[in-house]
């Protein structure tokens, strides 16, 4: 069966998130969306845990469910996984490091023993949901599999200038270099907002570990920007453990093939990269903006304020990269009952392909006009939910014929311009999200992009 999954959010005990980032709600938005599985969040939060163990029950499964409310809710639709994230800030080899890390388990005893030892350790697990600890990643490693060897442990947004595994500011070159010993135990890692597979499949040390999307939604209608869709013959914590750990055990010939085949990452599911708010380097305050190729060229001092740059994923891919791009001989397929492209590496075909998207209110905001967040673009938007039932129903499969009967032809062009990849998008930069244009003149934007940028010099 195919799973559409989002195991990476934040609830109302986080920062900056969404008072309405409660269970309820967030199981309410998992199936407006269409998401099968989703995390529970910052189960490293006392009150929260206490929330997922008012408002859910297990299933023996190594997942949760929504407990019954009396109209029949938690018989059916989403399923959720324990899942928290963790800010490990520590010194290391004479550099200060900043490693967000994800935590996933099979069980809520686990989670209140992993609790229980963090805190003995020091961490003050009520500052935050993503509590910010002095612990190494691999003491968190240590922690999280001493106490339950099933505990998936998954470097998060790795490619995050600030706060990640290879952050430009504050990360390691190496997963090695980061978890020691307990490198062999990373079996996956997260691609964040700003990174696609393609940029990962270009780090040789990524050829052994699965490449997983999520959201890192901090509200519910950012659920499912980025998704991962998993293959398995049932819906346990366990199958989705061997999905994430195939291409380790494939790398280490330690299972067969019939095996692996039945629970497998399928695809995953894409924000553009260029969206992301870290993709390029640059300096926000001083309206400078550089790509890989300019950087190398420019270095990384501000020319307006003679500060350091914030070195975006792009160049630091390319600082790490072991491959170059054209290596990856990039194609794209079909997927019965999908209609976006399907990018896959004609080189490494046993790597998952993925599809790029962009969330539906944001296209409508662009079909339609106004902002994501306004009435009118919330009452198209549940319009079409309502009819096909759900987001990624809208976006990945429904006929753009019945699309325009509901929202009409504008909406349906631009869905289906979505789907071609035949939109533009000015990259992200130093905190800025990039700008997605469905609409536009490329060659003459590119242009007009390059004169704004030399008139600052």
């Amino acid at each position: 069966m195919k799973i559409i999954s989002d195991l990476q959010l934040h609830s109302k005990y986080a920062r900056a998130v969404s008072k309405d980032m409660v269970i309820p709600k967030i199981w309410e938005w998992a199936k407006i969306k269409g998401i099968n599985l989703i995390a529970t969040g910052d189960w490293t939060h006392p009150l929260w845990l206490r929330e997922i163990k008012s408002h859910t029950e297990e299933t023996g499964s190594g997942l949760l469910k929504l407990k019954n409310t009396g109209n029949g809710q938690g018989s059916t639709g989403p399923q959720f996984l324990l899942e928290t994230e963790v800010s490990c800030i520590y010194s290391q080899g004479g550099k200060l490091r900043r490693i967000h890390i994800l935590i996933w388990v099979p069980t809520i005893s686990s989670a209140e023993k992993i609790n229980k030892k963090l805190m003995s350790m020091g961490a003050n697990l009520m500052s935050d949901g993503r509590p910010i600890m002095g612990l190494t990643s691999k003491q968190i490693a240590d922690t999280a599999l001493s106490i339950d060897p099933k505990s998936l442990i998954i470097p998060a947004h790795i490619w995050t200038p600030w706060f990640s595994l290879f952050g430009s500011q504050s990360g390691f070159d190496s997963i090695e270099e980061c978890f020691g010993d307990y490198a062999r135990y990373i079996y996956g890692v997260e691609t964040g907002l700003s990174s696609n597979p393609l940029m990962n499949w270009r780090i040789k040390e990524l050829d052994s570990r699965s490449i997983v999307s999520f959201s890192d939604a901090h509200s519910g209608p950012k659920l499912g920007r980025e998704a991962t869709v998993f293959e398995v013959s049932e819906l346990t914590f366990d199958n989705i453990r061997r999905a994430i750990m195939e291409p380790f055990q494939k790398a280490q010939g330690s299972s067969k093939k019939s095996e692996l085949s039945k629970n497998r990452i399928d695809y995953t599911i894409e924000f553009y990269p260029e969206e992301g708010k870290y993709h390029y380097t640059g300096h926000r305050n001083c309206n400078i903006k550089q790509t890989p190729e300019e950087t190398k060229n420019k270095g990384t001092i501000c020319p307006v304020c003679g500060r350091k740059l914030t070195v975006g994923v792009m160049h630091r891919v390319e600082q790490l990269s072991g491959r170059k791009e054209e290596i990856l001989k990039i194609n794209f397929k079909e997927i019965e009952g999908i209609r976006p492209k399907i990018y896959f590496s004609e080189s490494f075909k046993e790597r998952p392909p993925y599809m790029m998207l962009v969330p539906l209110h944001e296209i409508l905001a662009q079909a339609i006009g106004g902002l994501p967040t306004s009435k009118n673009i919330q009452n198209e938007y549940k319009k079409l939910t309502d009819f096909f039932n759900c987001e990624f129903n809208v976006t990945l499969s429904a006929d753009t014929k019945d699309i325009a009967r509901i929202s009409g032809e504008k909406t349906a062009e631009a869905i289906y311009k979505v789907r071609q990849g035949d939109i533009y998008v000015d990259p992200g930069y130093d905190g800025v999200f990039g700008k997605v244009k469905i609409w536009h003149e490329k060659k003459t934007q590119e242009k007009s992009d390059k004169k704004d940028q030399m008139s600052l010099f």
